[in-house]
């Protein structure tokens, strides 16, 4: 079961790239000149076939969250990879787009490093309760990482992206990546807290569940904000692979200073 949720996940997540992108266009396409692209401008969420995409995406992660409750990280992991390469191959049918030789090298040579890192990334540490988790997340070094991503952030939204955002794939795909290993780290403790309620230990009264979730609407808005951009300004077989590698790195990075990983 677990493996079939993993291989269904990474195709779903694969072709949510593609029919975001198809969505993308389609709304470039009808986009004035005068207002730029569609994701400059926004249009893209009059396209019912981004909003496809979407849904798609969200089925995605929804059948890899639930893979990790049938099988070991160890498999699942390595299976998410396929969504790139499911991502490459379907962007090279459906939309036309190709990579050389070298590109195929480096998105390969990318996703094993990935994998590796995520392999032999820190065990994490069992998290019980709400208040356990803020006690983390109150910790000075967590606190820095969260103050350098908020101000990194900050930097490339309103000095690099204007300038150099439609040149160069790393600004957008940073700024994903950075704010995404904070929705994360916020979801982990607005989960925890959703899972107790239901179990019966009401958290809804405790004003941190609505600060974790305040903390992934904001993220998870700024997130896909500027993954579609990225989407709109330069080819899925690009923007898929640094994307998945960076978001990764940044999430394990955020995780183990979360939980302190590090700690014997």
């Amino acid at each position: 079961v677990g493996l079939l949720l993993a291989i269904t996940s990474s195709g779903l997540v694969g072709t949510s790239f593609i029919i975001t992108k198809r969505g993308l266009m389609s709304s470039s396409a009808k986009s004035p000149e005068s207002m730029g692209s569609a994701a400059d401008s926004y249009l893209y969420l009059q396209n019912g076939l981004w909003w496809a995409g979407m849904v798609t995406m969200v089925l995605g992660e929804v059948a890899n969250f639930a893979a990790y409750s049938f099988a070991p990280a160890v498999l699942v992991t390595p299976l998410g990879a396929l969504s790139v390469i499911i991502g490459a191959v379907l962007a090279s049918i459906f939309l036309g787009e190709r990579l050389g030789t070298m590109g195929l090298i480096g998105c390969v040579l990318c996703l094993v490093g990935s994998v590796v890192i995520i392999l032999h990334a820190p065990e994490e540490k069992a998290i019980s309760s709400v208040d356990e988790i803020l006690q983390y997340a109150v910790q000075p070094a967590f606190l820095v990482y969260v103050i350098l991503v908020v101000c990194g952030t900050l930097f490339l939204i309103y000095r690099v992206a204007p300038v150099h955002g439609k040149s160069n794939l790393l600004v957008y795909v940073t700024i994903c990546s950075l704010v995404g290993s904070i929705s994360v780290m916020a979801c982990k403790g607005f989960g925890i807290a959703l899972k107790l309620t239901f179990a019966g230990e009401n958290q809804l009264l405790d004003p941190s569940t609505y600060v974790f979730a305040i903390v992934v609407g904001v993220s998870v808005v700024t997130q896909m904000n500027y993954f579609n951009k990225a989407l709109d300004t330069f080819s899925t077989n690009l923007v898929t692979p640094v994307y998945y590698v960076m978001f990764t790195t940044a999430t394990i990075v955020a995780s183990v200073i979360l939980l302190q990983g590090w700690s014997p």
